[in-house]
């Protein structure tokens, strides 16, 4: 997938997940890693996770049995982004420390709000 600076609206089409809501996919990733699984530092563009869906994330990172890790640059050559006419669906491939890309991957929604993006964290699974 090419570098994409602006997220597109193609519902025909997953695209690469625009530039610039990387930074913030990046911290919501960078808290996982630091077992903060519910955001309890609220991160702008980011809306809180529920406790039962911070809880089903921690419980199957655990599972997985594989150490997270920050996301490297290589994460957005395989991440996507699709519209949804109201939305973009979100799809970010995670990284372990012992796979390096694994499959698992964190989803979620990101919303234009006041022209800005907000993204809602979904799951965390291997689809």
């Amino acid at each position: 997938m090419q570098d994409q600076s602006v997220a597109i609206k193609d519902e025909e089409a997953a695209h690469p997940i625009a530039a610039s809501w990387r930074p913030i996919l990046r911290k919501v990733v960078s808290a996982f890693v630091k077992g903060n699984y519910q955001l309890s530092r609220p991160i702008e563009g980011v809306s809180p996770v529920p406790p039962d869906v911070a809880s089903h994330i921690q419980n199957y990172i655990a599972g997985y049995g594989e150490t997270l890790v920050e996301l490297p640059e290589e994460t957005w050559s395989t991440s996507c982004a699709q519209w949804m006419g109201a939305y973009w669906d979100v799809l970010v491939d995670l990284y372990t420390e012992g796979e390096g890309a694994s499959d698992l991957v964190l989803t979620g929604r990101m919303d234009e709000v006041e022209g800005k993006p907000q993204f809602t964290v979904g799951l965390v699974y291997v689809p």
